[in-house]
């Protein structure tokens, strides 16, 4: 009963404290599970829907050349199809395996007056160094902070790495299509991206 009345009494002053005791208790007494839950939410907004205007944005990139001496700016490139690959990291086995497919079938799946834009968190030395050694036709766009990742829903949840996800963004600068969950070494993930960019492109 004594103990009862304790926590009573406890309760009574957080009420009688104010707004600010009562918030403070309740931040002290969340479980360390839900605010990880809460943050990684927060880091994992949704990606723009089919049919949205795709969200605008300017950032450093660089190619097998060097870095780019303008950045790179979406809505530039209207009047294009563009393909945008949201991929976690530089030299990592999967990002390479999807590079290079994107490299060597870069005919077939993607074609002319088509504008691929692989994108990761790292630098850009890190990418001109890639792209040199890969000899990719294509640049790399930069974005350390994932303000991009995160405009597109592209960010894995509690890692500072991209997710590796794939949008095609039609010439009126929209999005045609987009797979959240692109599969690097899945041969009907890359058929289907080629069906749509050419869907895209007609």
């Amino acid at each position: 009963m004594h103990a009862f009345r304790g926590t009573l009494g406890l309760a009574l002053v957080a009420v009688l404290g104010g707004a600010g005791g009562v918030s403070a208790q309740a931040t002290a007494a969340q479980p360390a599970t839900t605010q990880a839950a809460t943050d990684a939410a927060k880091e994992a907004p949704a990606a723009p829907e089919v049919g949205a205007v795709a969200p605008d944005f300017t950032a450093p990139a660089a190619d097998a050349n060097g870095p780019l001496m303008k950045p790179v700016t979406l809505s530039s490139y209207k009047g294009k199809v563009v393909v945008l690959a949201f991929y976690p990291g530089d030299r990592t086995s999967g990002c390479t395996a999807e590079l290079s497919k994107f490299r060597d079938e870069y005919a077939t799946l993607f074609g002319d007056g088509v504008v691929v834009l692989p994108i990761s968190v790292d630098g850009i030395d890190s990418h001109a160094s890639w792209a040199k050694d890969m000899k990719f036709p294509f640049a790399l766009v930069s974005d350390p902070d994932q303000s991009i990742g995160k405009l597109y829903g592209s960010v894995i949840p509690g890692r500072k790495l991209n997710a590796r996800t794939v949008f095609v963004i039609g010439k009126d600068g929209r999005i045609r299509y987009r797979n959240t969950k692109f599969g690097a070494l899945n041969e009907q993930a890359y058929q289907e991206l080629a069906a749509e960019v050419a869907k895209a492109k007609a």
